[in-house]
């Protein structure tokens, strides 16, 4: 399965910036070894719904520390028979449609 998310703890600095929060949670799903991609409105991480959940749940953690709370937007994109390659592999079809 692949996950998007965006994750945004209420605060942050003055001028509503949250990027050291959202930091913090891009690093939890680096660090966890799936594959992942991050754009300028969300993270992309790729794996078993058990394994992505798990990233997900502590990557808000991570983003809301320190915050009465978080806001989280979830896409699940949840194909059997389409474990893994799919974050690269998505593109490529659309990009073969493209030529």
């Amino acid at each position: 399965m692949i996950v998007a998310f965006s994750v945004s703890p209420s605060g942050g600095d003055p001028d509503g910036g949250v990027s050291e929060a959202v930091a913090r949670a891009v690093r939890v799903v680096r660090d966890s070894g799936l594959p992942n991609s991050t754009n300028a409105m969300f993270t992309n991480v790729e794996g078993s719904w058990d394994e992505v959940m798990d990233v997900v749940k502590r990557a808000v953690e991570a983003a809301g520390e320190g915050a009465a709370r978080v806001s989280l937007v979830l896409k699940a994109d949840i194909r059997p028979g389409f474990d893994s390659g799919q974050l690269e592999g998505k593109v490529e079809r659309l990009e073969e449609h493209l030529r």
